[in-house]
């Protein structure tokens, strides 16, 4: 279990996903949200469009990487990310299911979480270009706590098929 000690930061890694309604909308206003909520967000990547992974039978995902410099624990963390994305009208109706927004943590500093809550690092990140490639913009030198392999190195041997691309909006 992850405890924040008073006064620490730890730097943390979230993904944003939308694919319904005003996709850029709901990241877009996540952002500040998270930051109320949560912490300092210090960079973010561009956002990236992706068909659905598991579920092909829905709308495609935009994606954006946030790192975020928070004194919050990893399972406070985890409670900031899902109000936001109640906020952002989130029902959890079926497992890779089409979502107003999603926020995943997937790295939480250096730790290993394995809880009945929550895992982090995220346990399919090595599997998903989605969530590597916005990581690798904003981290990609960073060593992934279980692996011991960079964001990019990771990306480069990413087994993923469906392609990611830059979006250049609407």
């Amino acid at each position: 279990m992850s405890a924040a000690v008073p006064g620490s930061f730890t730097l943390v890694y979230l993904l944003l996903g939308s694919n319904l309604g005003d996709r850029a909308g709901h990241l877009r206003q996540a952002r500040p949200q998270l930051a109320a909520s949560a912490g300092s967000i210090v960079a973010e990547s561009g956002l990236y469009e992706t068909a659905a992974w598991g579920r092909e039978d829905q709308p495609a995902f935009l994606n954006q990487a946030l790192a975020l410099r928070t004194a919050l624990s990893a399972e406070a963390l985890l409670a900031a990310c899902q109000a936001t994305e109640q906020r952002a009208g989130r029902e959890r109706l079926e497992r890779w299911g089409s979502r107003t927004l999603d926020v995943d943590i997937l790295l939480f500093g250096a730790e290993i979480i394995a809880n009945p809550t929550l895992t982090v690092p995220h346990p399919r990140l090595a599997e998903r270009r989605f969530a590597l490639l916005p990581l690798a913009e904003i981290a990609g030198a960073l060593p992934h706590p279980q692996r011991g392999q960079t964001i990019a190195a990771l990306l480069l041997a990413c087994p993923d098929p469906l392609p990611v691309q830059a979006w250049a909006g609407e």
